[in-house]
């Protein structure tokens, strides 16, 4: 059965999560915290037992806590599925450690012609019901589209006719695709040079998620003074891919209350259409 248009709405059973102090470590090193200033910047993030510093989260980590069980939305060739954008939600600080119920719906289902566009959304929420996160995942899946439906909303991001107010950059790590594997995506297109061949890539590439957590320290450092309860909000389209090793800067644009921004290699934009916003 190939993609099923009428599958809108559908939601998976709820499933509880849960999160450890380690896992929150492990993922603050998989985007690269601590890699400049192991013993000083970022310690909050990368350990637990820092004279008078208490542990904190990355905001982005929510993306790797998993959607629980899946809705069905029909089936395809997961060969044939790209990772298309990502946005997140912090409704209140995310704890080093702890609990949550998440459950998944499918928020819409678009017809590129060439491809469907399948979005995912994903609500976590305390055991006393208090919302917590929600993430929201566009997967392009090529050969899925052409049935005459719905192409969806258009994107009318568009890069201010000015220089960036904030340009913060990192470099990654050439084994930053081994370390941020350990959070659960094994898939061997980041690691394996024969399988990455296959995909037509002469190396192993980055995830696209790690991309998506070093950009997200970026904005949590310039935009939020290291504060991860003032992380409110996003989001982005996946670009270009990125190989390990490479630096990454965070071109960043304050209009109003949100602010735009792209993540770079060089002159090639590889996270494009970023939108902010802060408490």
């Amino acid at each position: 059965m190939p993609i099923n248009p009428d599958a809108v709405g559908a939601v998976g059973e709820e499933s509880q999560i849960n999160w450890t102090s380690h896992d929150s470590l492990l993922y603050a090193l998989g985007v690269g915290a601590g890699a400049s200033d192991p013993t000083g910047f970022e310690l909050e993030f990368t350990t637990e037992n820092t004279r008078d510093l208490p542990q904190r989260a990355l905001p982005t980590q929510v993306v790797v806590m998993g959607m629980g069980a899946m809705p069905d939305y029909g089936d395809f060739n997961l060969a044939a599925l790209l990772h298309g954008d990502q946005h997140i939600e912090l409704h209140q600080e995310l704890p080093p450690a702890g609990s949550a119920i998440s459950q998944t719906r499918v928020a819409g289902i678009y017809d590129k012609i060439k491809a469907a566009l399948v979005v995912l959304e994903t609500n976590a929420h305390s055991h006393d019901g208090e919302p917590l996160w929600t993430s929201r995942a566009g997967l392009f899946i090529s050969g899925e589209g052409g049935w005459g439906g719905d192409r969806g909303p258009s994107n009318t991001w568009q890069q201010p006719d000015r220089p960036a107010d904030h340009v913060t950059g990192y470099d990654t790590r050439t084994d930053q695709a081994l370390l941020y594997r350990l959070n659960g995506d094994h898939n061997p297109l980041h690691t394996d040079p024969s399988f990455s061949a296959m995909a037509g890539f002469e190396t192993p590439i980055l995830h696209g998620l790690c991309t998506f957590g070093v950009t997200g320290r970026a904005l949590l450092h310039t935009l939020c003074d290291s504060d991860p309860a003032r992380f409110a909000s996003m989001s982005g389209r996946f670009k270009m891919p990125v190989l390990p090793g490479q630096r990454l800067d965070v071109h960043m644009w304050q209009e109003g209350k949100q602010t735009l921004f792209q993540t770079r290699v060089g002159d090639q934009v590889v996270f494009d259409a970023g939108l902010f916003t802060s408490r």
